[in-house]
């Protein structure tokens, strides 16, 4: 076996049952898995990676007091990362995307073989990158709740409600918000910001636009594909679609 194995390896899971099932599925493989420890909570856990520093944790994600996630977040040595879970299809499609292994409980071997070839892999081919955890934290961090956006006027600060924002639009350097009773405001952010932090009622339709879509009036076919959305402000605007990003419009209103 290389140098590199067997893997110092620690079992973290709040269900007994659970831990005894992953280590018996674990038992053919001891030639690549030496399981150093086990843990029955997060916080547990958390002392466990810090004493042990083990190459691999097999970690549950749902656990009382400190779930798996919040144990990641408080390392100082990360590992590499199998997650065990019932965790719906969001996380799952966010550990595919960051080629972090994750499997569904209850365990099957089946499963578990493909899981070992993905590590014996990863740890033998230099060329393929461990998975980036924090990453991971961003994409299932949950968005805070914005309701208002903030723009300087003079000396005073304006908070204007999302629900009153019709769009915003780039132009140059500067990006501006623009109101349903037809007032424009600089702001701080680049569009790309303001796509991640907003909630999903904005989408951006090109480059250098990013509309409400609860204020859409009406949507016109447009040459090459492209739409034209009228929007509801005072002003009746007529945004284009680009190329980039006319799909957003149609997944949106199922077109």
């Amino acid at each position: 076996m290389n140098h590199q194995f067997p893997l110092r390896t620690l079992l973290v899971d709040d269900e007994p049952l659970a831990l005894s099932r992953l280590r018996r599925l674990l038992k053919p493989y001891e030639d690549t898995f030496e399981i150093v420890g086990e843990a029955a909570n997060g916080l547990e856990g958390l002392k466990a990676v810090d004493l042990l520093k083990p190459d691999l944790v097999f970690l549950d994600i749902e656990m009382p007091g400190l779930n798996g996630f919040e144990m990641l977040a408080r390392l100082s040595y990360l590992p590499i990362v199998v997650f065990a879970t019932a965790y719906d299809d969001y996380a799952v499609r966010a550990f595919e995307e960051n080629s972090i292994d994750y499997l569904l409980k209850p365990i099957e071997s089946e499963r578990l073989e493909k899981t070992v070839e993905r590590i014996r892999k990863m740890r033998l081919d230099s060329a393929v990158a461990s998975p980036d955890l924090r990453h991971v934290f961003e994409l299932l961090k949950p968005k805070k709740e914005l309701h208002s956006i903030s723009v300087k006027t003079g000396d005073r600060i304006l908070l204007i409600p999302l629900s009153n924002i019709a769009y915003f639009e780039a132009e140059d350097k500067y990006v501006f918000l623009n109101t349903l009773d037809g007032q424009q405001f600089l702001t701080s952010h680049t569009i790309t910001t303001l796509e991640e932090k907003l909630p999903d009622t904005f989408t951006r339709i090109s480059r250098s636009t990013l509309l409400n879509i609860r204020h859409i009036r009406e949507i016109q076919r447009h040459f090459n594909g492209k739409f034209v959305v009228v929007m509801q402000d005072k002003k009746a605007t007529q945004l284009m679609t680009g190329n980039s990003f006319t799909d957003n419009l149609k997944n949106l209103m199922e077109l």
